[in-house]
């Protein structure tokens, strides 16, 4: 499993269209195939990073999620919407595993 975080870096002064652009994708990601965690909005500390957080089992089935996104007409309308509104001012992605499974003590 692969744990992809997407740091967002935003205008401050557009929190309320980054919001509306993660419900969106709060609807179509999962639609699409990937295991949405959440998106994350700036609340306290910096005004200028958010976070989307989803899961894929691997890079071969995030390429063909991509894909389904890129088709869908919801994707195309919230990549539409972002490039209209200019509120994203850079986006990183990183590709994580799960290194401290198991959880908890199993006694």
């Amino acid at each position: 499993m692969l744990t992809c975080i997407i740091k967002y870096h935003i205008d401050p002064t557009k929190r309320e269209q980054f919001d509306q652009y993660a419900r969106t994708w709060g609807q179509a990601i999962p639609r699409c195939g990937a295991d949405l965690i959440g998106y994350f909005s700036p609340h306290e500390g910096s005004s200028t990073l958010a976070y989307g957080i989803y899961n894929t089992p691997s890079l071969s089935a995030y390429e063909s999620y991509r894909a389904r996104l890129a088709a869908d007409p919801l994707g195309q309308e919230n990549y539409a919407f972002a490039q209209k509104e200019k509120f994203l001012l850079r986006e990183d992605r990183t590709f994580l595993t799960l290194a401290s499974a198991p959880h908890g003590d199993p006694a």
